[in-house]
């Protein structure tokens, strides 16, 4: 049964791949396997992608609907793309998204990195109109001495 999930699973996610839109659990494996679908559906795309580890690999590498790759990753792409997940683990201190945002960092101090944003949430998240460069400029001045 396991070997016909995982079977069902890369069928899709090839005939998927050419989507090139997500919905809010981001780009990566999720994206690619139960596309932009507004829901529920979407805790299952955040799981599968951090689950597989695609999320940061192919916002690295601009594969799995995460850009056109070749360059380095930057904060600020990294905050477009996954913007509603990113603001849920920051209001809750901790999440997949908060790790990945941590080492594109280059954060030293992980552990003291999501409770540093939690505290700052109203600060680098005041609207929901607030731009990709506003919010990089807060999260950057809230982890000064969390990260080299």
């Amino acid at each position: 049964m396991k070997k016909l999930s995982l079977a069902v699973l890369a069928a899709v996610a090839i005939s998927t791949q050419a989507m090139a839109d997500y919905g809010s659990a981001g780009c990566g494996l999720g994206s690619m396997v139960f596309g932009s679908e507004k829901g529920f559906i979407q805790l299952l795309a955040a799981t599968t992608n951090g689950t597989s580890a695609s999320q940061t690999f192919g916002i690295t590498s601009g594969t799995s609907n995460c850009g056109s790759g070749g360059a380095a990753p930057t904060v600020k792409a990294y905050i477009e793309v996954n913007r509603e997940t990113l603001a849920n683990d920051i209001s809750r201190g901790q999440g997949e998204t908060l790790n990945n945002l941590s080492q594109l960092m280059g954060c030293t101090k992980t552990n003291e990195v999501g409770p540093a944003l939690q505290k700052n949430y109203k600060t680098i998240f005041p609207t929901t109109k607030v731009s990709a460069n506003e919010i990089e400029g807060s999260i950057r001045t809230a982890v000064q001495g969390h990260c080299s």
